[in-house]
């Protein structure tokens, strides 16, 4: 059976609004199943990595967690029943950290960091890295797994102190990379990108559809006719 005829379900593993809309644009219909991976705590153990790695390395923590959940549904399910019946499950996982001169930012988590964030960038420019894993699962096994990450250049408007605060009093700067948004309020303040901006937003379909080619699966096999596309 070739990648084209099998019958896939694709887990998003993220809460991320923001990944699940650009997906759901583009034609799947993921079930969410959120890791649970601390991410201040394993980037603090990565601070002498490359940081396109270490964003890497965060995706694939995140996929090593959710595989785990669902192997573990599966081993439940394979108790009354075949597991070879059920469909193939692709997993997507990401991570995103903003470089600037030379240092990782990832969600501020509090308003004073996401100030501090915005007065050191703005009217200059930085890179939004990007890690992605996509990991293939056939009944009980993992058959199939790839990641790499994806670097933007974000060019952050000139804002002044009364638009920063404004904004980040809105609360969405706060659990985003870089504490900012394109796809959001935080649009008004971006001046310009270049690169994907799917990536940005948090999720880079580029860089997903080039993983999944790399596991012969090809992304026109997930399209979901129950999409919003």
């Amino acid at each position: 059976m070739t990648g084209a005829d099998r019958r896939y379900e694709v887990i998003l593993g993220s809460a991320s609004p923001a990944r699940l809309t650009v997906l759901r644009n583009a034609g799947l219909d993921p079930r969410v199943v959120v890791a649970d991976v601390d991410e201040d705590h394993l980037l603090g153990t990565m601070a002498a990595e490359n940081p396109g790695d270490a964003v890497t390395r965060l995706a694939q923590a995140k996929a090593d967690s959710v595989i785990a959940t669902l192997l573990n549904e599966r081993v439940d399910h394979a108790a009354s029943s075949d597991a070879q019946t059920l469909p193939d499950l692709v997993v997507l996982t990401c991570d995103s950290m903003l470089l600037y001169r030379g240092t990782l930012t990832g969600k501020p988590h509090s308003a004073q960091v996401a100030i501090e964030q915005w007065k050191r960038v703005r009217g200059d420019e930085a890179q939004l890295l990007t890690g992605h894993c996509v990991a293939h699962i056939r009944g009980l096994d993992v058959v199939g797994r790839s990641a790499e990450s994806a670097s933007t250049v974000v060019r952050f408007a000139s804002v002044d102190d009364d638009e920063i605060e404004a904004y980040v009093s809105t609360g969405e700067p706060l659990e985003v990379a870089g504490a900012f948004t394109l796809d959001g309020r935080g649009g008004w303040f971006i001046a310009g990108i270049e690169g994907d901006p799917s990536s940005v937003i948090g999720i880079g379909l580029p860089t997903v559809r080039h993983l999944l080619r790399r596991l012969d699966i090809p992304v026109t096999s997930l399209w979901s006719p129950t999409s919003t596309a």
